[in-house]
């Protein structure tokens, strides 16, 4: 059965532009391209949801003209790519600390998500200034405020109470993480969301992901038995 909802830490962009002489910043672009690529293909095969990790809270830290790259590849990324598929029917959410964007994008953001929140088709969700524990940490924060003020009682906090609270709480929890570039590890991305999803690592680097790469992924997970902690 193919997945309804895929996670993507898209990684490597770096990387995939030093091994060619070319500075971080190429990378960065090329992968922009193949994002574009990627979505198409996966609407057409029937994925209903995507995640992308497309920036994470620590990705503050790296050099400044690296940063500023990307800050403008995702402006005209929503000005341009994003907004086009949202002409298509797709919807468009932000989980993450927008805050800490420039003013005009936090203004796209808002319109797209207010412009396409009543689509159900298919679901790009952009993972931006984002990270689990920092959302985990909110999460607990507003449910206290919640008992303190009576608005809910403590013992009707479960899983799926706490759930509600994360920024993904509307949102399905991912089948399949895909994590491209070689690295095999989770980077502070959906801890609570994965906790059953399937992972999937290769060593291409996301500027070379491209529908083919997407297809074995799916042929992978397609071949798993989810048991979820039963007998299948």
């Amino acid at each position: 059965m193919i997945p309804k909802h895929i996670a993507i830490i898209m990684d490597g962009n770096g990387r995939w532009a030093q091994k060619r002489g070319l500075p971080r910043t190429a990378g960065h672009k090329v992968g922009a391209e193949t994002l574009k690529k990627v979505l198409a293909h996966a609407r057409k095969k029937g994925i209903q949801t995507i995640t992308l990790f497309a920036f994470s809270s620590e990705n503050w830290n790296r050099p400044k003209e690296e940063v500023d790259t990307l800050m403008n590849l995702f402006r005209s990324y929503l000005k341009n790519d994003i907004s086009q598929l949202t002409k298509e029917g797709v919807r468009v959410s932000f989980i993450g600390d927008r805050t800490k964007f420039a003013p005009d994008l936090q203004l796209q953001m808002n319109e797209l998500e207010q412009k396409t929140c009543h689509l159900h088709q298919f679901h790009v969700v952009l993972a931006l200034s984002y990270g689990a524990r920092d959302d985990i940490v909110q999460a607990t924060t507003r449910i206290a405020q919640d008992v303190k003020s009576g608005k809910i009682d403590i013992a009707s906090i479960d899983t799926l109470l706490f759930a509600s609270y994360l920024s993904t709480g509307e949102i399905d929890n991912p089948d399949l993480v895909i994590r491209t570039s070689g690295e095999e590890r989770i980077s502070n991305f959906l801890l609570w969301e994965i906790a059953y999803a399937e992972f999937y690592f290769t060593s291409v680097y996301w500027p070379d992901f491209d529908e083919k790469e997407l297809d074995k992924a799916i042929a992978s997970y397609e071949g798993r038995h989810r048991r979820f902690g039963k007998v299948s």
